[in-house]
């Protein structure tokens, strides 16, 4: 959805009836706090036709077994895509590079099939031209980066390998795991790790590979990165709550949602306008860079 910022141009000029719709999972006890004026619905079936993606996660030292089964894979018809962290080598870092490891997929691993490159440093209109190669079939294998974590489509892609998964956000590992899985075949996902991970990391890695749910997965990731400011732009860090934690205190949340409800319903509420006003005056003061947000939504 727009954030706060572009819906305030629009919204203050009238009132207008508004449908705010994302793609993207948002955890209950996050939406009751961002989005708790609103009545929400949530769409968390797949759509008709779609498999499960089988998401395994593999030791770089098993790579490859990994290459094996991506070409036996495309041999049958299937196309692949290949996600690496950076675009090129840096010396203060040991991670594979897309452009370097595009050399090498082509030229030494699958020299008789057809692999591309896509990042973000390519020209808009050669990177549309190599989209368009691999939307039609015309390509086997497409190396990129994280360019192709939303707007790509394309059902035949049904294997996904991510080098240095360790590397990656939760949001980030599930969106690109999403380029695959849109077609009826069986996809797969393969988390290629290497040197040594965090604890965060781990857990990460073992979501992915626990379960497809976006939700599921949207709340450990806010557990893990936080929500950012609710009454403000900062998506993610700490809230600047002093006592409060919108995870553990899912019903407490739930319960003030109820009570701010009531009091807004009218008159016979047991909260008196003078403490209605209070209220106001402390979140304006709290929160007075960014209050104006707040009447946005």
């Amino acid at each position: 959805p727009a954030r706060p910022v572009e819906r305030s141009s629009t919204s203050v000029r009238g009132e207008p009836d508004v449908l705010v719709m994302t793609a993207t999972p948002i955890p209950r006890t996050l939406a009751l706090t961002l989005y708790g004026d609103l009545d929400i619905s949530v769409l968390d079936e797949m759509p008709p036709g779609r498999t499960p993606i089988v998401t395994r996660r593999v030791s770089d030292e098993r790579s490859t077994d990994v290459w094996d089964f991506v070409g036996k894979q495309v041999k049958v018809g299937h196309q692949a895509y290949v996600v690496y962290p950076v675009i090129e080598e840096n010396e203060e870092t040991e991670l594979k590079a897309a452009i370097k490891m595009y050399k090498e997929l082509s030229n030494r691993i699958f020299p008789e099939l057809r692999v591309g490159l896509l990042h973000g440093r390519l020209d808009p209109d050669l990177k549309e031209t190599v989209m368009r190669l691999f939307q039609k079939g015309e390509l086997d294998i497409l190396v990129s980066t994280t360019v192709i974590e939303v707007g790509v489509d394309v059902a035949n892609a049904t294997i996904m390998v991510i080098e240095h998964a360790e590397r990656f956000g939760l949001a980030q590992l599930h969106q690109l795991r999403g380029r695959i899985g849109r077609g009826a075949a069986k996809s797969y996902c393969i988390l290629m790790t290497g040197g040594k991970i965090s604890e965060e990391g781990e857990r990460r890695l073992d979501a992915m590979v626990r379960t497809n749910d976006g939700f599921k997965i949207a709340e450990l990731d806010l557990e893990l990165r936080g929500p950012g400011e609710f009454f403000g732009t900062r998506q993610a860090g700490l809230p600047n709550f002093r006592v409060a934690n919108i995870i553990r205190d899912r019903q407490l949340l739930e319960a003030a949602k109820r009570e701010a409800a009531a009091v807004l319903a009218g008159p016979n509420s047991e909260v008196s306008q003078e403490e209605i006003s209070r209220a106001l005056v402390y979140m304006r003061t709290r929160w007075q860079k960014t209050y104006g947000l707040v009447e946005v939504g």
